[in-house]
């Protein structure tokens, strides 16, 4: 059976990520409170649209969302975002829930609140959604062109390999580059003596190829 995702709000957003979802062979339903928008949508070859406010709980039932496999809000307000993934979670147990946010000082309580994700860009919900399922360590971001150079994220946990090591000790192939080191809530330039520590985010440059490699070289898995 297809995993059943649930996209609630936005409109560009929701486009980019259906048509991603959906080419992965996601069965995907759109919500929106904006019955032009639904129009819009609509024409988004096997997207489900549904019209009204996700927000509010029996719009979420009418729609099927019991038992789903994944809530995605992208309300351009924070606190209906939180409402939803809320909802979907604990009343209508999706499994997991996802919450775009334009306040990151905001994470930190959505994380205390249950929500399982929380981002504040689409790339990123884009790259969580895409690998999940398969390798929570690594997801693909920005697939580039037409030669499978992809962008992607390897979060670092505590007892990875990685750690402690410095990036020009890694044995990483020479076709993957570290474009970035995401540390907290500051991004750092990698130089080769930068030491990879857990909880960091390293931002790859790489193709189809070498990518697992990559990982399994940073995470052991």
């Amino acid at each position: 059976m297809k995993s059943r995702i649930f996209i609630i709000g936005g409109f560009n957003k929701t486009k980019f990520l259906a048509h991603s979802l959906i080419k992965k062979g996601y069965s995907v339903t759109a919500i929106n409170d904006d019955n032009d928008k639904c129009i819009a949508l609509a024409e988004i070859d096997r997207l489900e649209v549904f019209h009204g406010d996700g927000s509010k709980p029996f719009v979420l039932e009418d729609a099927g969302i019991q038992g789903a496999d994944m809530a995605i809000a992208l309300s351009d307000k924070d606190a209906d975002n939180l409402v939803i993934c809320e909802l979907s979670k604990k009343r209508f147990k999706v499994k997991r829930t996802v919450a775009m946010i334009s306040d990151p000082k905001k994470i930190d309580f959505f994380y205390s609140m249950g929500i399982d994700s929380v981002v504040c860009s689409v790339t990123t919900i884009a790259s969580y959604i895409e690998q999940q399922a398969f390798m929570d360590e690594i997801t693909t971001l920005i697939p580039i062109g037409e030669n499978n150079i992809k962008v992607s994220q390897v979060h670092i946990l505590d007892g990875a390999p990685a750690v402690g090591k410095k990036l020009k000790d890694l044995n990483l192939p020479k076709e993957v580059i570290v474009g970035c080191v995401q540390r907290g809530d500051r991004s750092l330039i990698p130089r080769g003596d930068t030491r990879v520590l857990a909880g960091d985010v390293l931002v790859l440059i790489s193709s189809d190829d070498h990518e697992t490699v990559a990982v399994l070289e940073l995470t052991g898995r």
